[in-house]
């Protein structure tokens, strides 16, 4: 066996969610033209279908399940819709998430715990129904992936709600690596600025870029295939003596690498620019 064939995951099946765009999508494509066939979920079916296409010209089966994954009984509910379809399951990836930075005296105890509710309730609620079903596949070990975030491990202004939740996220993963070895190993990725939808309106202010670049070392905002390299590698035997770790592809960051400008609380406005921010419902920053 060459050390490419431990990236194999040959007929494997997967669950990815959040895999209509960015990191999700350009998981499934990696997980399939390694050998797996995918479920993919997401809210937007055109989006889901692109992508199941592109699974499908690689030669895989792809099972497009269009939902909204703040319902966990619809998370829950992937686990059994791949069973079904591909007669098995072995690597589920906890990737939809994310949270609108928010001043700390604009987070209501409703907005942190919808943040936790969106990025480890919904990751829970799949993964427990996943574990039966993986532990009737055949061999090896099977893989649970969490998609975390930077923010998760440091301290930045105006991230309390989504670092809470990606913080919860990582010591959830730990945590069930624990409960789940040696038959189903459960790893993360703390994730820094990757370039997906979420990040398009930063490509068009250049002060915002310049900042996301220059603060971080690699010296450049990722790719959504970087992370996608590194779900293959924790899911498959590549990753075999791993479990209860969280990488981090970031490029190298220690801190956030984008000033939100929020002001001091009690303090006269320091007159930062506004950095044209989303509104609600825009995916996170990182």
């Amino acid at each position: 066996m060459s050390i490419l064939d431990r990236f194999s995951v040959a007929d494997h099946a997967a669950v990815v969610t959040g895999a209509g765009r960015g990191i999700g999508a350009a998981t499934a494509i990696a997980l399939a033209e390694a050998g797996a066939d995918v479920l993919i979920s997401a809210r937007h079916t055109d989006q889901l279908e692109a992508v199941a296409e592109q699974v499908r010209s690689i030669g895989r089966r792809a099972l497009v399940v269009p939902a909204d994954l703040t319902d966990t009984d619809a998370a829950a509910g992937l686990a059994q819709a791949a069973y079904d379809e591909f007669g098995r399951l072995d690597i589920v990836v906890n990737n939809v998430g994310g949270t609108i930075p928010n001043a700390f005296l604009d987070t209501d105890v409703d907005y942190l715990e919808e943040s936790f509710h969106f990025n480890v309730s919904t990751a829970h609620a799949l993964t427990r129904a996943a574990v039966p079903l993986m532990l009737e596949a055949p061999g090896g070990q099977q893989s649970i992936v969490s998609i975390s975030s930077m923010m998760g491990r440091t301290a930045g202004r105006g991230y309390l709600a989504y670092g809470t939740a990606k913080a919860a996220l990582a010591h959830w993963t730990r945590l069930a690596a624990t409960d789940l070895s040696p038959r189903i190993r459960v790893n993360g990725i703390f994730v820094g600025s990757v370039m997906t939808s979420a990040l398009e309106f930063v490509a068009g202010v250049p002060e915002m870029m310049d900042q996301l670049e220059t603060r971080t070392p690699l010296g450049r905002v990722g790719e959504a295939e970087d992370v996608a390299a590194g779900v293959l590698y924790l899911a498959s035997r590549a990753g075999q003596y791993v479990t209860g770790k969280l990488l981090e592809i970031d490029g190298g960051i220690q801190q956030p690498n984008l000033d939100l400008g929020l002001p001091d609380l009690g303090l006269p406005d320091p007159g930062v620019p506004d950095l044209g921010l989303p509104g609600p419902g825009v995916p996170d920053l990182t």
